[in-house]
């Protein structure tokens, strides 16, 4: 603040000192030898706008000092206020601390006192019924359009569940919702859906290819989603009894029996549709054994389940939300730029990482030729391999436009172009492909057979065509093989069957007189 009055005093004697400079110029002039070019006017002038050009920015300067001042009022105020907010909920933490341990201490008590009692924790889960909401009513059974599924749950059958699935997979959708009500009526829910999951690895590896098996797999996965819903709809009282320290043992001891088999999948794996991998996460998540795992353990299985339409709530429901960003940069590293741009979308990741250059980057990986095509002449079938390549690659990438509504981003329309080019060229080549293979053979009416040509005979001639070279001298061609004999054309002057010439007729040279020499003979009618 010295300083501001310290400017403002200075600025306010500005007047005084331009009248000094007046007298001391006048003196001057008084007192010159020489006229001068300059004039009292245009100093004063000068000094005055001098003057003006400082009061104004000093005045700006005021105004910008006193806007920072309110600024950072509210600034403090803000602070407090925050600073009261901070103080509150941890005054409420405390209390609600303090709350939980007076409960605990009062929990202990009263179990000291049934100790002592003679009551023990055993005897009370005994005599305690399971609740209402496990228990399948009336209601339920009601509104069951396959009754039979809460039988077969009733009974602990996880076979018999397995065929009737397998037996109705018409009304796969219906089962679908029926199932979580259904297991209400097994004793033992949890141990029921790890029941049907001993059939899900088989010894021999040809079972792999086997629809039978693949239909199992995927029956069991359906299971495991089913006990989650019904999990997911009850409370956390009876969600604990379904799944019991003997249930969770039993699960983690089938995770420990498949994870080794992870490490050495069939081909689905690298297409992000590994019903193996899915059924892992499954187990894991349904059963609660997620901490018995690295998170980055789990991660990597990720990318073998992308295609999976669960994938998603799996992962928000294992807690690998923010391992995603890493997912899809190894997505898009193994060329996979599709499902990295599903799974962007899917866990709200598009301004990390941009559909469209990712799409883009996927087309150019796809036109981009192999250097190992490159480094030889590109041969006819490599050249269709990379037109072939390009083509998928672009009605992938069309076809992600459209399910993630991308078209205002990226307009399809240069896309669906240069499809309509590749198919052209693709057809331009499956065309001059057939016209330069061999036309097949015919036979002739005496029984000689002959090639097609490509030249029509002109169908008004009563005679057959003839060749150019019909009066040639004969050749070399003629003279070789003369111990076969050809059947004769059919004349009345000339026998059936002529013996074995001194020459060799070509087969598809007409007729020949003796000397060697061609002739037209007209068709016989």
């Amino acid at each position: 603040m010295e300083d501001v009055k310290s400017v403002a005093t200075l600025l306010e004697s500005t007047s005084s000192k331009i009248q000094q400079l007046q007298r001391a110029f006048a003196e001057l002039e008084s007192h010159r030898a020489v006229t001068l070019n300059l004039k009292w006017k245009q100093i004063e002038d000068h000094f005055h706008g001098l003057e003006k050009s400082l009061k104004r920015r000093f005045t700006e300067l005021e105004d910008q000092e006193k806007e920072f001042e309110v600024k950072t009022a509210q600034s403090r105020q803000i602070l407090e206020k925050r600073q009261a907010a901070v103080i509150a909920k941890e005054e409420a933490s405390l209390e609600s601390l303090q709350e939980k341990r007076d409960a605990a201490v009062a929990a202990i008590a009263n179990a000291l006192n049934k100790r002592r009692n003679g009551i023990t924790e055993f005897d009370s889960i005994l005599e305690n019924k399971p609740p209402d909401d496990i228990r399948l009513s009336d209601s339920d059974v009601k509104a069951l359009s396959n009754p039979q599924l809460a039988k077969l749950c009733e009974k602990n059958d996880a076979q018999g569940l397995h065929k009737f699935i397998s037996d109705n997979r018409k009304n796969l959708s219906s089962i679908k919702e029926e199932i979580p009500i259904a297991l209400k009526a097994a004793a033992n829910p949890g141990g029921l859906v790890l029941d049907s999951l001993s059939g899900f690895y088989v010894s021999s590896d040809e079972g792999k290819k086997d629809a039978n098996l693949l239909g199992q797999r995927r029956t069991c996965i359906m299971l495991m989603e089913c006990l989650s819903i019904l999990l997911t709809n009850l409370g956390e009282k009876s969600a604990s009894k379904v799944i019991s320290k003997d249930v969770k043992e039993r699960a983690r001891v089938i995770a420990d029996e498949w994870k080794p088999k992870l490490d050495d999948l069939d081909v689905d794996a690298s297409n992000g549709n590994s019903l193996e991998a899915h059924a892992f996460l499954q187990l894991v998540a349904t059963f609660g054994i997620d901490s018995d795992f690295a998170q980055e353990n789990l991660s990597k299985l990720i990318p073998m389940v992308c295609r999976r339409r669960q994938t998603a709530e799996l992962c928000r429901f294992l807690g690998l939300s923010d391992k995603i960003p890493g997912v899809i940069d190894v997505l898009v590293n193994s060329g996979r730029h599709i499902d990295a741009v599903n799974l962007a979308f899917a866990f709200e990741l598009t301004e990390q990482f941009s559909p469209v250059s990712i799409l883009k980057s996927y087309l150019t990986e796809a036109r981009r030729v192999p250097s190992a095509i490159k480094s030889a002449n590109l041969s006819p079938t490599a050249q269709n391999d990379v037109s072939e390549r390009e083509l998928c690659a672009l009605k992938a990438v069309i076809k992600c436009i459209e399910d993630h509504k991308l078209e205002d981003n990226y307009p399809p329309g240069p896309l669906q172009k240069r499809i309509l080019q590749l198919e052209k060229a693709k057809a331009d080549k499956k065309r001059a492909t057939e016209v330069a293979k061999p036309q097949p053979k015919r036979p002739r009416a005496n029984g000689i057979v002959t090639r097609n040509t490509n030249i029509a005979a002109d169908k008004t001639n009563f005679y057959g065509r003839m060749t150019d070279n019909r009066y040639a001298p004969p050749t070399q061609y003629m003279y070789d093989n003369r111990t076969y004999g050809y059947p004769g054309p059919v004349e009345t002057h000339i026998p059936q069957y002529m013996g074995t010439p001194a020459y060799n007729m070509a087969p598809n040279h007409g007729h020949y007189f003796a000397t060697g020499y061609q002739y037209q003979a007209p068709y016989l009618h």
